[in-house]
């Protein structure tokens, strides 16, 4: 239950299956991630689309060298997708993002994962007493 944020790299390493690649590595995000899915750092890019779990305002979304999500599993959440290719989701406490935000001004999906850690603190303080 302990909140987390994996970006890019950090994504990876969250998930419980890369395609091509048996390596696990914490294995805690029930989604099958494919590396380098865009290319090389060459193909690097910016685009601008909707976030669909904060609301209609476009985001830049800067990929660098960035993977895709393949598939999802039971209770994962997924909060953007880019050419119908799964680019960041949730599962419980965990966010998974393909692209890099702390690039961009827009800072509306970093206050949804500072949202859901003040829950996950309040939920805990409450178990506590």
């Amino acid at each position: 239950g302990f909140p987390v944020w994996g970006t890019c790299a950090g994504m990876i390493l969250l998930a419980k299956k890369l395609v091509d690649d048996p390596t696990v590595h914490l294995g805690c995000m029930d989604i099958t991630v494919k590396r380098n899915a865009y290319g090389s750092q060459l193909d690097s890019f910016i685009t601008v689309d909707n976030i669909k779990a904060l609301d209609d305002k476009p985001s830049k979304l800067v990929f660098i060298r960035a993977p895709y999500i393949e598939k999802v599993g039971k209770g994962v959440e997924v909060l953007a997708a880019v050419d119908d290719r799964i680019v960041a989701v949730k599962y419980g406490t965990q966010f998974g993002l393909a692209f890099h935000p702390e690039l961009d001004q827009d800072n509306r999906i970093h206050e949804m994962f500072l949202d859901t850690v003040k829950a996950a603190i309040q939920n805990n303080e409450s178990a506590i007493k």
